[in-house]
């Protein structure tokens, strides 16, 4: 059976520096799991590869949306499983490497088939988050579908904005629809890789990343889309961590100190979810971030003969 190597790990903890150092030592192509990435224009907030480095160590699935445009889940369980086969069509290692768990669980484990989406229902809750608060709708949640509300934070307003959109315009539950999910087995052996990084030493990398970002021009990069008339606050690429922050902050809510307080305590929230995530992941194999020898644990491995 194909094998289809993994890496996930909270954002901040090497991904990228390991899947490229992978290239070196065996036959494989690299393939991003990253829901920011994948949009054209979102550089320097997503710690996107720059050009240089990109045509180095080529990445599948960055730069192949416009922001404008909404990417689901979906789609990119199509567009990965065509770059996985053309991968292996070239008798080469797939390597998907990013930190969106969300697609790695429709690509691993199939998806469900949700109704279509509900213009009108929609505006309704958003008008309700936007007078009573997110958490009520957690809350609402909490009570119609337990499961759902516990994989779902109470600030991410556009999955759980979803979750109830679907149960008002079927009636069932969105777990429900996780356990009808396609279980069709795919012909690969997944491998999944996890980076375990210390809690503290992963809150000063946010930290200190983030601070980098300004540096490097950040607020200027989402002012290029704050000006485009097409661009809105609400398009999932600019509810991307940080880039809402900084959206925020242009449009007058928040001072600069305050953008950067909230991004870094966003992003260290997004980090935590994404932990628990992990530890959640059937079958995953638990390396340390921080080793320098993480590369041979994979290399001696023997299975990519």
């Amino acid at each position: 059976m194909n094998k289809v190597l993994c890496i996930l790990g909270p954002t901040a903890s090497g991904k990228t520096d390991l899947a490229m150092q992978l290239t070196k030592h065996l036959p494989c192509d690299l393939i991003s799991v990253d829901s920011a990435m994948v949009y054209t224009g979102l550089d320097i907030g997503t710690a996107k590869p720059d050009a240089a480095t990109l045509k180095a160590y080529p990445h599948a699935l960055i730069d192949i949306c416009d922001p404008a445009i909404p990417y689901s889940a979906a789609q990119f369980r199509q567009d990965a499983l065509q770059s996985i086969e053309q991968t292996l069509a070239r008798c080469r290692i797939p390597v998907l490497v990013g930190g969106s768990m969300l697609y790695h669980r429709v690509l691993q484990q199939g998806m469900a088939e949700l109704p279509s989406a509900n213009h009108t229902i929609r505006a309704e809750l958003q008008k309700k988050a936007e007078v009573y608060g997110w958490e009520i709708l957690h809350q609402d949640l909490q009570r119609i579908d337990p499961v759902a509300a516990s994989r779902i934070h109470s600030n991410d307003s556009q999955r759980l904005l979803r979750a109830l959109e679907v149960y008002e315009v079927s009636g069932k539950t969105l777990s429900a629809y996780w356990q009808e999910q396609d279980a069709t087995l795919l012909p690969y052996k997944f491998i999944n890789i996890g980076l375990q990084i210390e809690r503290e030493l992963l809150r000063e990398r946010i930290a200190q990343r983030f601070n980098a970002m300004i540096k490097q021009g950040f607020v200027e990069e989402v002012r290029a889309f704050y000006v485009r008339d097409d661009m809105h606050a609400e398009l999932p690429s600019m509810k991307s961590v940080g880039y809402q922050q900084v959206w925020q902050y242009l449009d007058g809510q928040l001072n600069h100190n305050e953008m950067v307080e909230h991004a870094i305590n966003a992003t260290r929230q997004f980090a935590k979810r994404q932990v628990t995530w992990l530890r959640r992941w059937p079958e995953l194999q638990w390396i340390d971030a921080c080793d320098p020898g993480r590369i041979n644990y994979i290399l001696k491995r023997g299975e990519w003969c």
